[in-house]
């Protein structure tokens, strides 16, 4: 029988609607070589790569009378040109009209009756670039059995390519709605075993987590606060619409390597007082009155190691092995230095559990890693109640070597998480060849002005690059 959906992965589902689709995406933007690259090249290398992922040719079908959790199943008439499509810009197109193409593609929900993700090869920018916008649904990626497409099509050479699609798939047959029902009862037959072997494993941990805080009683409670508290009130917290809007920032990595010599802390502690700069001129913008103790949660999924194997496999940082961490960002701070000590103070908990990832061994998951990582916070972020933090912000480290889909050098890359709901800001960053990439996603009513919080982001770094010199 096929493959049944986890229950986070139907969930993802479930609580979909038209103000929050659940699937995450990027903007890759190339450089057209020489000797040309054109939508055919691009079509016919997702259609080769596309059979390491069987899921991206299977689609989600309900169990009739809902008896159990949808399955997945090989789409019989798989259409890879309706998933890959062609767009253009009235060239020479600019950064600003690819956004809000980007911002347009994003608000719309995924068909589901369709394997759930498109690829959009956007041509017409100006400097004969050109881009590929990927949209993939939060349910597909899980980091094991599926990854995201946009790691999949990237090489660290560049190399022509086979102009035919990859003909060797062939789909299996679709489950009858009687085999569907027949699993699905067999399934429930089977769920009173799986129900006390769950509850004895949770009685278990239990039992090891308590064992746990009777050693760390100060922390532990703490953190409980932390967790179980509600988020700050913020401007960012509103019911959203359906609309989009997008921004993107280019800095250079080298910029976060003289702030980290001058005042300590990782390149993710900077990236993350940019942040809280940008979001604390952006408030008083809005004539918040901010007091020196004002803060503003942020979610913030990191990669960890797997805590019995110790493993940095790329199964080693799946799953439940990318996990959430709440961040109290200091915007009512007005020193940098100090947003940055704060910063620093608050995330070196984490590095002290030892089970932080550096990001060099990020790098050795295999391929371009940053599009499923972010893919995975995105899952991660999506498992939290919404009403403890008020923005994501995810950073996952890439390759300081260029990488190439085909024959094309990938000249910059910007991620772009979803919204969950009633928050109206989400930011992803990626570093990739000597550069750090910002991906702005905001909602088009509650963040119009989303281009002026990206300007923010450089200013803010700029002011603690001038605090370093």
């Amino acid at each position: 029988m096929p493959d049944r959906l986890s229950a986070l992965d139907a969930s993802f589902l479930y609580l979909e609607d038209d103000a929050t689709p659940m699937h995450v995406g990027g903007v890759a933007v190339f450089e057209r070589p020489a000797g040309g690259f054109d939508f055919e090249t691009m079509h016919a290398l997702i259609g080769q790569r596309l059979g390491f992922l069987p899921r991206y040719r299977q689609r989600v079908v309900a169990v009739p009378g809902h008896l159990a959790r949808p399955v997945w199943i090989d789409d019989v008439d798989f259409d890879l040109n309706y998933h890959v499509r062609r767009s253009a810009l009235p060239a020479p197109g600019s950064d600003a009209q690819l956004f809000e193409l980007v911002a347009r593609l994003m608000s719309r929900p995924l068909d589901h009756g369709r394997p759930l993700w498109e690829a959009y090869f956007v041509e017409g920018l100006a400097g004969d670039r050109i881009a590929l916008v990927t949209k993939t649904h939060q349910a597909v990626v899980d980091g094991i059995g599926t990854i995201e497409l946009g790691q999949l099509i990237l090489d660290e050479t560049p190399g022509e390519h086979d102009a035919s699609e990859d003909e060797s798939w062939q789909p299996c047959r679709p489950p009858s709605r009687t085999e569907l029902l027949l699993d699905a009862v067999s399934e429930t037959v089977r769920q009173p075993t799986m129900l006390v072997e769950g509850a004895k494993a949770a009685a278990s941990d239990a039992a090891a987590t308590a064992a746990k805080l009777a050693g760390t009683l100060g922390d532990a409670a703490a953190a409980l606060r932390a967790i179980v508290s509600p988020a700050p009130s913020c401007p960012l917290n509103v019911e959203i619409s359906g609309g989009r809007v997008f921004a993107a920032l280019r800095t250079c990595l080298d910029d976060y390597r003289v702030i980290r010599a001058a005042h300590g802390g990782t390149v993710n502690d900077i990236v993350l007082a940019a942040i809280t700069g940008a979001v604390r001129e952006w408030l008083m913008a809005r004539g918040v009155r901010l007091n020196p103790n004002e803060t503003v949660r942020a979610l913030v999924p990191l990669a960890v190691a797997d805590a019995n194997t110790r493993s940095y496999s790329s199964a080693g940082l799946v799953g439940n092995q990318v996990e959430a961490y709440l961040v109290d960002l200091p915007v009512g701070e007005d020193d940098p230095v100090m947003r940055l000590q704060h910063i620093t103070h608050a995330m070196s908990e984490h590095l002290d559990s030892g089970r932080s990832v550096a990001a060099r061994t990020l790098l050795r998951v295999g391929g371009f890693a940053p599009p499923t990582l972010h893919s995975l916070g995105a899952r991660t972020a999506g498992t939290f109640s919404s009403r403890i933090f008020n923005l994501v912000i995810t950073n996952s480290p890439g390759p300081q070597l260029p990488m190439y889909a085909g024959s094309a050098k990938m000249a910059e890359m910007f991620p772009i998480m979803p919204l969950v709901r009633n928050h109206a800001l989400a930011i992803g960053v990626t570093s990739y060849d000597g550069g750090v990439y910002f991906g702005l996603n905001g909602d088009r009513k509650a963040v119009s002005d989303i281009d002026v919080v990206a300007a923010m982001v450089q200013e803010s770094l700029e002011e603690l690059k001038g605090t370093a010199q």
